[in-house]
C-alpha cells in the first residue's frame, strides 16, 4: 500500500512535467533584442502584462522612433481594434503587427521591421494605453518602455545565449532522467509489494487448507 501511496503522489508530478512543453504560460515580459541585422527582418519586442489576470481590459499600442540623428520622436505605427496601422513614410510596407492577435486585451505589443536598414538604428518607443474595466468604475493605465536597437551587418550569438539554452537543455534532461528513474523506483516497489502480498495469500490459503483438512480428520475419528 504504501508504493501505491508513493506513485499516487509522484502522478501529478509527473503530469504536470509532461504538460510543461505544451501548456501555455502566464504573461512574461521579456526583454527585446537589441541587434537587427541589415537587409532582414527584426522583431522590437514590447509586452506589457496587467497585474490582474481576469481583469477585463481593453488596450492599444503606439510606436516612436528616433534615429541616431534625430532630436525627436517620431510616431511610426499604431494598433487598435485589431488593426494596425504605418503613420510614417519611412516604415511604409515595411512594418506588420507581431503580437497580441484577434483580442482587445493586448499585452503583446510587438512589431515586425522587414528589410532592416542601417537607417533603423536608434531608440524605439512602445505605449501602451490600457483600460481596465471593472464592475463599477473603469481605470486608465499608461506603461511606455524604451528599446535601443542596432542595426550590425551580421547577428552574433554572445556567450551568456549559449550559456542559458546549454543550461536549459541541461536542466530538461535532469528533469527527464530523474522522472524515469522514480517511474522505476516505484515500479519495482509495487512490483515487490505485490510478490509479498501474493506470498502472504497463498500461505493464508494453505494454513486455511491445512485447518479445514485437520477439522474433516477429526470429524470422521469421532465417529
Amino acid at each position: 500500500m504504501a508504493a501505491v501511496q508513493d506513485l499516487l503522489l509522484l502522478l501529478p508530478l509527473l503530469s504536470l512535467a509532461l504538460q510543461a512543453s505544451v501548456c501555455h504560460g502566464a504573461c512574461v515580459e521579456v526583454e527585446s533584442d537589441t541587434e537587427a541585422a541589415a537587409y532582414s527582418f527584426f522583431k522590437v519586442g514590447c509586452i506589457s502584462c496587467k497585474q490582474r489576470g481576469e481583469v477585463e481590459a481593453v488596450a492599444s499600442v503606439n510606436w516612436y522612433f528616433k534615429g541616431t540623428e534625430d532630436t525627436n520622436f517620431t510616431h511610426i505605427y499604431s494598433y487598435e481594434n485589431k488593426k494596425g496601422e504605418v503613420k510614417n513614410e519611412r516604415f511604409e510596407f515595411r512594418l506588420t503587427w507581431a503580437g497580441s492577435n484577434e483580442t482587445l486585451d493586448l499585452q503583446d505589443g510587438s512589431i515586425f521591421i522587414h528589410n532592416v536598414t542601417y537607417n533603423d538604428t536608434g531608440t524605439y518607443h512602445c505605449v501602451f494605453n490600457r483600460r481596465l474595466i471593472y464592475t463599477n468604475y473603469e481605470c486608465l493605465n499608461k506603461t511606455a518602455k524604451l528599446i535601443h536597437v542596432k542595426v550590425v551587418p551580421k547577428l552574433t550569438r554572445g556567450m551568456a545565449s549559449i550559456l542559458s539554452e546549454v543550461m536549459m537543455y541541461v536542466s530538461i534532461i535532469g528533469l527527464q532522467f530523474w522522472l524515469v528513474v522514480e517511474m522505476i523506483y516505484c515500479y519495482r516497489k509495487i512490483a515487490a509489494a505485490g510478490e509479498e502480498a501474493l506470498r502472504e495469500s497463498a500461505a493464508e490459503y494453505l494454513a486455511i487448507a491445512s485447518e479445514s483438512k485437520d477439522n474433516c480428520a477429526g470429524v470422521q475419528v469421532a465417529e
